[in-house]
């Protein structure tokens, strides 16, 4: 299959890559600078010069493949309602070109898009708008209508491995900065967690085997207390871990108070037993203690 993928030098989409030439399969990425393209096809991948905002790159590269892999996004986080929009244009005209092909489209969203339900969330859950990402699934998921195979992977926050621990890696800068590493309250709010590896296996499954209209959630453990998260980046770091109240959090965490609050139990097991998912490894607290283990 030769298969377009977006963000394919990324913390995930380069294990993506990575996956699907070892598989066989010709994939094109989308490259922005000379380093991308260099570091793509060194990884076996050949190159398509353009950016997520460059609809007619985005147009050519959808057009010339089998299938595709959407995992770019903005880093500019100063400027996320213009990420968001910038991604919803993206899906959009990747989705136009794909049309009646029954091609597979897989989609990139998180699982914080349905967070707050007072339950663990499942694959049937739709996150409400002005959540994050959560316009550019539905779209994508509506595309099953119009003759794709379309699908979303949902992501943990936490996307992790020894070196990186998605939105813990934010605490854990939080912590050195303040000396103390916090929770809200008692803390017994959660957040799902993913290796990159187990992650970047689900994109591929999803591409080769995932029915239309299929949302997939890339979450090997469920919900982890951030009580737990905050002792774990405590005990790595050599700071105390310390509950603070919720009224303090914004003055603590900053811009990252709210994501710091919030309760995302989310399961996976219909995305496992759909595909046959079966993360292997290691964990999120694992990782962390793994990584200030080496200094």
């Amino acid at each position: 299959m030769r298969v377009f993928v977006t963000g394919g030098t990324g913390f995930i989409g380069s294990l993506v890559v990575e996956e699907l030439v070892q598989k066989g399969h010709q994939v094109l990425g989308l490259a922005r600078s000379d380093e991308a393209e260099q570091k793509l096809k060194d990884a076996g991948a050949s190159a398509l010069r353009g950016s997520i905002d460059d609809i007619e790159a985005l147009k050519r590269g959808a057009s010339s493949a089998d299938g595709v892999i959407h995992l770019g996004f903005s880093s500019d986080f100063g400027r996320y309602d213009e990420a968001v929009a910038m991604d919803e244009a993206a899906v959009e005209a990747i989705g136009s070109v794909l049309e009646g092909s029954g091609k597979p489209f897989v989609n990139t969203a998180g699982t914080l898009g349905v967070s707050g339900l007072g339950r663990t969330a499942t694959e049937e859950d739709h996150g409400p708008e002005g959540m994050p990402r959560v316009a550019s699934e539905q779209i994508v998921i509506g595309l099953a209508e119009k003759g794709v195979r379309s699908s979303v992977v949902r992501l943990a926050p936490c996307v992790h491995d020894v070196d990186r621990h998605g939105l813990a890696s934010m605490l854990e800068g939080i912590a050195k900065e303040k000396g103390v590493s916090a929770y809200i309250g008692e803390g017994a709010n959660v957040w799902p967690a993913v290796h990159r590896r187990d992650a970047a296996h689900l994109f591929c499954l999803a591409l080769e085997n995932a029915p239309a209209g299929t949302r997939l959630n890339a979450v090997a453990e469920e919900g982890i207390p951030m009580r737990e998260i905050a002792e774990a980046i405590g005990q790595a770091l050599g700071v105390p871990a310390k509950s603070i109240p919720s009224e303090e959090a914004e003055a603590h965490f900053g811009f990252f108070g709210m994501s710091a609050a919030l309760d995302n139990p989310t399961s996976g097991a219909v995305t496992r037993k759909l595909l046959g998912w079966a993360p292997t490894h290691a964990t999120l607290l694992e990782d962390i203690a793994t990584l200030y283990g080496k200094v």
